[in-house]
């Protein structure tokens, strides 16, 4: 079979000589890198996963049991829009590029890697998991995600080699080079170099960094650069099932907590080995504020070039009236003399502010529903999003100390009250014992509840991965 053959896609590769052989050069690596750092214990394994075969209805999400080896990562861009045009910054109404500018050259390739360096490190970071998976239903989603973060790391790689030269193929060997949470060699951005050694975690990391994940993709999919767009629109597709594994992971933690919580009564969830609230809400504190860092600083000159030249705009960009932005300004709280004031920012340079408000907004429909779960059980509590100034280690916030609610304390009284809102070692270390695998069919741990219904239409007695 040709290297065309075995990669399903709608990019011609078979008409691209140049394109094929670059790829046929990286693909060997990267299946070393996926036997090396792939999902540990499970490379042989057959998962009932979902495999992209083409773009339209009919193939885009096509059910079969797979070795994860044997995927077949495909490539893949969303239908071109008739005479698109470029729709913000000072190059607004001019047609989208086909190929990078030169002058843009260098600001594209680094949005292109930053985003392309996240899609390898999540799946090292939970390579482990799957060992201590608390369902067969949800070891199948986590391998769903890993797999198509491996084809998202394919569909910026090929962006890498048809735009970028040389220069693009030794970004794409790169991407391979480093990785999650190595001191010498770590992937770029902090998030993507925490430990992931928890189901918790997994959860709260789908909610939150995917979810910074769909933002980042849904502005590049409005830049004038097409075969960009393209390709981020249809990664999209794929981007909800991740923040769905998050969402209702969570959900059915929160249940099983409530249900444990009325049963063991002033004892609490955990005497029930279940997982509490107040613990839920430090993780949700710790993930939230580590995915606020993603969309970089609140006041940022890179942002404002990126609108300006028509490489990233924001969040559904027709939904705004001004698509120039010059005269605009934006509110913020900013820090000043051990207190906060508000003051104006031009609007360009608060691009990443308006994308992280949009952010927040829909972390804020998830905590509600949780929140509903609660009242339903009957239990007095509440869980919530930390303030933006909480815990933050980019922007102008970093390094600064706040309360959950946004007051500023000093750096002594935050690490005196760090166990109050992060979660202490005591905490992980009993999340940590209650990760023990349940692999028989249509049984769950102990510590979160099933979900509403299975996957494909099959119920959650199917087995969803055939372990041996």
């Amino acid at each position: 079979m040709q290297l065309h053959e075995k990669i399903p896609n709608n990019v011609d590769l078979a008409g691209d000589r140049k394109l094929l052989r670059a790829l046929e050069h990286w693909q060997p690596s990267f299946l070393e890198w996926w036997q090396t750092m792939g999902p540990e214990s499970f490379q042989a394994t057959d998962v009932y996963l979902r495999t992209a075969i083409s773009v339209d209805s009919a193939g885009w999400a096509h059910f079969d049991y797979v070795k994860m080896p044997e995927y077949r990562w495909g490539i893949f861009l969303a239908a071109p829009e008739p005479d698109r045009r470029i729709g913000f910054g000072d190059l607004m109404g001019q047609a989208v590029w086909q190929e990078v500018p030169g002058e843009h050259r260098n600001l594209l390739r680094r949005l292109i890697v930053t985003q392309g360096d996240t899609e390898p490190a999540s799946v090292e970071q939970q390579r482990l998991l799957g060992k201590t998976s608390p369902s067969l239903y949800d070891l199948r989603n986590l391998f769903q995600v890993n797999v198509e973060e491996g084809r998202h790391l394919w569909a910026m790689v090929y962006l890498l080699h048809r735009c970028f030269g040389r220069d693009g193929r030794e970004e794409a060997e790169a991407l391979l080079a480093r990785r999650s949470g190595d001191p010498d060699r770590p992937r770029i951005l902090g998030a993507f170099n925490a430990p992931i050694d928890d189901w918790l975690s997994f959860y709260m990391f789908t909610m939150f960094t995917d979810r910074d994940g769909k933002y980042q993709l849904v502005a590049l999919a409005e830049s004038g650069l097409d075969p960009l767009a393209r390709t981020t629109r249809f990664m999209l597709t794929e981007e909800a099932h991740h923040m769905f594994v998050g969402e209702t992971g969570i959900r059915r933690i929160v249940q099983r907590s409530c249900e444990l919580t009325r049963k063991a009564g002033d004892r609490g969830a955990r005497a029930e080995g279940g997982i509490d609230l107040p613990t839920l809400q430090k993780y949700i504190n710790f993930w939230y504020s580590v995915s606020l860092d993603l969309f970089g600083g609140e006041i940022s000159s890179n942002a404002a070039e990126y609108f300006a030249c028509g490489l990233k705009g924001r969040a559904n960009e027709k939904k705004f009236e001004d698509h120039l932005a010059l005269e605009g300004v934006y509110r913020m709280v900013v820090p000043e003399g051990g207190g906060l004031r508000e003051t104006d920012v031009p609007l360009r340079n608060a691009m990443n502010e308006v994308l992280r408000d949009a952010y927040i907004d829909d972390n804020q429909r998830g905590v509600d529903m949780w929140n509903k779960t609660i009242v339903e059980h009957g239990i007095d509590f509440k869980l919530s999003l930390p303030s933006r100034r909480f815990n933050r280690r980019i922007g102008i916030y970093a390094d600064l100390s706040f309360t959950p609610e946004g007051e500023p304390i000093s750096k002594e009284e935050f690490e005196r009250r760090r166990e109050e809102w992060l979660p202490s070692e005591s905490d992980r270390s009993y999340v940590k014992s209650l990760m023990q695998p349940v692999f028989e069919p249509g049984k769950m741990a102990n510590w979160i509840a099933s979900p509403t219904k299975g996957i494909d239409g099959k119920p959650l007695t199917f087995e969803y991965v055939r372990l041996a």
